[in-house]
């Protein structure tokens, strides 16, 4: 510490104090700002913590260095080294028990005047303090004074040898004899007591650092080195010290003290300060000249030095406690990483270093984050809603429901994810129907609509052209008939039925759909389906029932009065009114029955674009009242914003098609539920290139066991039947380009199988791998054979085994230069 820059020290037994020393010590008091106005006579340190000044001490001039005493009694009491050498005890506190008045005032004398640098109070005995100084021929420069000591001068002392000044008139409060004295025709510039043992001292001498053992104080252990400044030991590891030398830091390993185990980067100005955060293992902080810069250095392990090149990790950063330049800083002793800097004209700033932050997901989806000592953990509240979980929470709850896996009742799926989320109830209701459609074929009206079903209602639609008729019907119960045009045709029956309007079969009757509607007690929608059908009196009856129900609308009762009064006159005052009534209403269905109502034939925009009618009576409405060309409009318009959107009601439209699989693509970016995602496509299965029909259905013994390869009946098993044909319409399945076997003929059973090729597709005596067996064929020229066989080719191979193909099938594939690890070589 210099005469013209303050320094700056936290007392260590009270957490709310500390003193600036520069010409005079100055204690204050630090407390948490309670408001934003200050108190008379109160510093703003921070935001949060004020400084009131509780005392001042002038009575030591010429300091040089000052060190608090290390235990809580007495109070305040603080060594004051001076420039004539000189240490001296003095209080800032009001404690004036005996103990205290026996120490204050006390001074510790050299025996030849020069400068002291240093004080440094043994942790373990706090009577010894250690006192460094510069170099004098006749005298040792590191002196151990017991302040304890009762010893007075003699008197042949001369008075001005000791160079008291005028004011000491008690001879008793004066100590010529030190405990110890080390260091002889040396300087000493720094010192601190190794916390290990209370009798060694490293001290940082004019070109060494040495280590003094007390116990025999003729030997000492040193190292030659230029950075003997500012020498502080870890206080949470007793082996490793740093010291400086000008910009440069060395970081010294007490067990090897032959050569610093790390030199940190070489700053550009001179250093001032470096010390050790007492509340963080392994941080250390740097101060230079002239500098609102204090730098960190985090020590990641405690270094072990193993061989000659052995360094700890160290992470860099820096932090700006103000805007001033930082005469000095002092590590608070209890409360974690924060700091006081004091700047050169004596503002002073509370500043708390931030910990770096690392981040962790649990196994249970909950995010929990490491900051200093604490361990946050971050979980949602048990009582918010289904929208306001985390995708990995409902994933993780859905899957505890066994959520995607009734694969029977397929529809039954979006119970178990809740019943909360309308995209996935549309998405399994689909899937539900999809496979319904297909297991309840009649065979004679099948041809290849089993494969179309899967492919989406834009397939659909698209095959049904130049197939579609249209009848002129009147809506029943109106007074008033007009014709509207209706459009049919066996595909538009098709998607009704996968709208879940009508059952299978031709018939046409809703009526079934209408009840299950008014179960739920979705009386609008409802009563939405039975107008679209042309049945106003139906929907008046569904809209009168829900009004008279327990949790129903009373309005439905002047919605259906106002349906009874339905007239076809386009001027009529109804027509007027009932425009006006469709924008105050909030249901959307009920304003798409009144946009039906008022639309001119063939124009029914104010039905197919109510964005919050669902997508598959908005589907179905289209498949009724639009003709081919409006009809392919609207599906492919529609189609293309649910694909973009990510929306699963549009799998109703794409089927399990690449279009559906980019919509999928689209809604795990949106929603990143990957589950739901995974548990669709579980619904693609091979298809059979002549009926279309899943070669899976009907071999299937066990349910609810999904899609695994033992429902191909080519499990492997030799007690299992072979299973070489459609079970639906009986055509014989692909040959496997290499043993020409139609494929579900278990490999092992196939003849012409050398028995160098069962070493390679069998690995070796075990179990044949059900892998072996699998359908497998290039997506390129769609040839293809048993995946035991393709892989025994193309590891020599990268060409089609098929004649006359010239395709290169497995540079195609990005895992095409896998080696199985099983390969046996003949």
């Amino acid at each position: 510490m210099s005469g013209s820059k303050p320094d700056i020290l936290w007392a260590p037994h009270h957490v709310d104090r500390f003193v600036v020393c520069d010409s005079e010590l100055s204690l204050y008091h630090i407390e948490s700002a309670v408001s934003s106005e200050l108190k008379a006579g109160s510093l703003r340190l921070s935001e949060e913590t004020t400084a009131t000044l509780l005392s001042i001490n002038s009575d030591t001039p010429y300091m040089k260095c000052v060190a608090w005493y290390p235990k809580y009694d007495p109070e305040c009491l603080l060594a004051v080294g001076q420039a004539n050498g000189r240490v001296v005890l003095t209080s800032l506190g009001q404690d004036h028990n005996s103990k205290s008045k026996e120490l204050i005032g006390k001074e510790f004398v050299p025996k030849h005047a020069r400068q002291c640098n240093t004080l440094a109070w043994n942790p373990l005995d706090s009577n010894w303090l250690a006192a460094g100084l510069d170099k004098h021929r006749a005298d040792f420069s590191v002196l151990i004074w017991d302040i304890s000591s009762k010893y007075t001068p003699e008197s042949a002392v001369a008075t001005e040898k000791v160079r008291l000044s005028a004011g000491d008139t008690e001879a008793g409060l004066v100590v010529t004899k030190p405990l110890y004295e080390l260091g002889q025709n040396d300087a000493c510039l720094s010192l601190c007591w190794l916390p290990r043992d209370q009798k060694l001292l490293l001290a940082g001498m004019h070109r060494n650092l040495a280590i003094f053992d007390l116990r025999n104080t003729s030997q000492k252990m040193f190292v030659n080195t230029k950075a003997v400044q500012g020498v502080t030991v870890d206080p949470y590891f007793h082996d490793r010290v740093a010291s400086f030398y000008e910009g440069q830091v060395a970081i010294w390993d007490l067990r090897k003290f032959e050569k610093p185990v790390l030199t940190l980067t070489e700053q550009p100005k001179p250093l001032t300060k470096v010390a050790w955060c007492p509340t963080r293992t392994g941080l250390l902080a740097t101060l230079t000249r002239d500098s609102n810069i204090i730098r960190l250095y985090d020590m990641q392990h405690t270094p072990t030095p193993i061989g000659d090149e052995t360094e700890p990790t160290i992470i860099e950063r820096s932090v700006q406690p103000c805007e001033n330049y930082i005469a000095s800083f002092a590590w608070h002793p209890t409360s974690q990483n924060r700091m006081v800097v004091v700047t050169p004209n004596r503002t002073m700033s509370d500043f708390t270093v931030f910990e770096r932050i690392s981040l962790a997901w649990s196994p249970v989806t909950s995010l929990m984050w490491a900051c200093g000592r604490h361990l946050y953990e971050c979980t949602e509240e048990g009582k918010a809603s289904s929208s306001e979980k985390d995708i990995a929470t409902k994933m993780r709850l859905r899957a505890i429901s066994r959520y995607g896996l009734d694969t029977e009742q397929v529809w039954r799926n979006h119970l178990l994810a809740g019943n909360e989320d309308s995209q996935l109830k549309s998405l399994w209701y689909t899937l539900h129907f999809m496979k319904q459609y297909t297991e309840d074929m009649d065979q004679k009206l099948t041809g290849n609509k089993g494969s179309l079903v899967y492919a989406g209602i834009k397939s659909i639609v698209k095959s049904s052209l130049g197939t579609t008729e249209s009848l002129r019907h009147s809506r029943s119960g109106s007074d008033r008939q007009s014709d509207i045009i209706q459009y049919l045709s066996e595909e538009r029956l098709l998607a009704l039925q996968l709208c879940g309007w009508i059952k299978k079969g031709t018939d046409l009757d809703v009526e079934p759909f209408l009840n299950s509607l008014e179960q739920e007690g979705d009386w609008e929608r409802a009563a939405a389906v039975a107008l679209f059908n042309l049945d106003i009196r139906r929907a008046i009856q569904i809209l009168n029932k829900g009004a008279s129900s327990g949790k129903g609308d009373l309005n439905l009762n002047v919605v259906a009065m106002a349906l009874s009064g339905y007239t076809d006159e386009k001027n009529s005052l109804w027509r007027e009114m009932c425009s006006t009534l469709r924008l105050q209403l909030n249901n959307p269905y009920l304003c798409a029955m009144f946009a039906f109502l008022t639309s001119e034939s063939g124009s029914y925009d104010g039905v197919l674009y109510e964005n919050k009618v669902a997508v598959r009576d908005r589907v179905a409405f289209a498949c009724k009242f639009l003709n081919d060309a409006q009809l392919n409009r609207f599906i492919e318009k529609l189609t293309n914003e649910l694909k973009d959107a990510g929306n699963l009601e549009g799998i109703l439209l794409t089927g399990l098609t690449k279009d559906g699989v980019d919509l999928m693509e689209s809604y795990v970016d949106r929603t990143g539920d990957v589950q739901t995602a995974s548990y669709c496509m579980l619904q693609v299965f091979v298809s059979c290139n002549f009926c279309g029909k899943s070669i899976s259905y009907s071999c299937s013994a066990i349910p609810h066991q999904g899609r695994g390869f033992s429902q191909y009946g080519v499990s492997g098993s030799p007690t299992k039947s072979k299973v070489t044909s459609c079970p639906g319409c009986r055509k014989p399945l692909p040959r496997c380009a290499l043993c020409l076997i139609n494929m579900g003929t278990p490999v092992s059973s196939c003849p012409g199988v050398s028995k160098s090729d069962e070493k390679v597709d069998l690995s070796k005596d075990k179990k044949l791998a059900q892998f072996n067996n699998w359908f497998t064929w290039c997506h390129n020229c769609r040839h293809g054979g048993h995946a035991g066989h393709m892989l025994s080719w193309f590891r020599d191979h990268t060409e089609c085994p098929v004649s006359a193909c010239s395709c290169k099938c497995m540079q195609l594939d990005t895992t095409g230069n896998l080696i199985p690890a099983e390969t046996v070589q003949p």
